[in-house]
């Protein structure tokens, strides 16, 4: 069973996004900052950076360079070793709601809530392919374990697949009525991919023919992010009705609650972020970050 392990306290703000890169954890926040976290003493370290808006979005290329997507459409690449910023996209004029690497293929994505996706080479920082999907805003992205597939999970309840060569759209079909919140192949089994909505149910589907598997009133609002944790053996989805749930993921049954009770958030959870694959971390509207540990 998962229990908390730590609360670090710290932004002024709500907190969108978290990230766990070579040991430490970053998060982005409304109040404008980017903060880094030292896991074991539970403070941050002196690693902070103001973007003078809110962060959206987190992720990190071979654990060194942070990329940032913010609420005015910038994207920014930071040199953690350097300490220094390196590159300023201001490609996406919307906000940017996920930035996502995929390491075998050596790209990164952004995608905003216009519904544009734009493709980067991470090692030359320039830009390789803009596509306006117009599909309402793109909150989450996922990438298959061989890097050969992204996922796109949008406002419009559409499921995309992309393939990672020319960017052709494999598949799309209609996921979630009222929109698409957050999509993820699953860790075990590469012909299934789970999807959350603002329908607040949990689908697991067969992405190859799209058919729908199951469908699971998972939480009473939307379901903003899921996670692997135990080597894919469970899995994590966060909420805005505050709670986090574990699932088994062979059954797809949930093993526990953690809310309010457990110690958790006392507002929306909007973004989870493996530290290791029996520790993650949540972040919330409460400002708060948790760190959660199976004992």
């Amino acid at each position: 069973m998962y229990s908390k392990e730590k609360e670090i306290s710290g932004h002024s703000g709500a907190i969108y996004a978290v990230g766990c890169f070579n040991g430490y954890i970053y998060t982005g926040s409304a109040d404008g900052f980017i903060t880094r976290w030292l896991r074991n003493e539970g403070i941050q370290d002196k690693f902070a950076i103001n973007m003078s808006q809110p962060v959206y979005a987190l992720d990190c290329i071979d654990d060194r360079f942070l990329i940032a997507g913010l609420s005015s459409g910038a994207v920014h690449v930071f040199d953690l070793l350097e300490k220094k910023e390196i590159k300023h996209f201001v490609q996406h004029i919307k906000a940017v709601f996920e930035v996502k690497d995929n390491p075998l293929k050596r790209h990164f994505y952004c995608a905003d809530s216009d519904g544009n996706l734009s493709v980067w080479n991470s090692d030359s920082l320039e830009l390789l392919l803009y596509l306006p999907l117009d599909c309402g805003k793109i909150r989450r992205i996922t990438v298959s374990k061989d890097g050969e597939r992204i996922a796109l999970a949008s406002q419009d309840g559409m499921i995309r697949i992309f393939e990672t060569t020319g960017y052709n759209e494999l598949l799309t079909w209609s996921a979630h009525k009222d929109g698409a919140t957050v999509a993820s192949f699953h860790a075990l089994d590469e012909d299934l991919l789970l999807s959350g909505g603002k329908d607040a149910l949990l689908k697991i589907w067969n992405w190859k023919t799209m058919e729908l598997i199951q469908s699971i009133p998972a939480h009473n609002y939307v379901i903003y992010d899921i996670v692997f944790l135990e080597g894919g053996k469970t899995f994590a989805t966060a909420s805005r009705d505050k709670t986090i749930k574990i699932w088994d993921s062979a059954t797809i049954k949930v093993e526990q609650r953690l809310d309010i009770k457990s110690g958790g958030h006392r507002h929306s959870v909007n973004a989870l972020a493996k530290l290791d694959e029996v520790v993650f971390v949540s972040v919330s509207d409460d400002k708060r970050i948790i760190l959660w540990n199976k004992q």
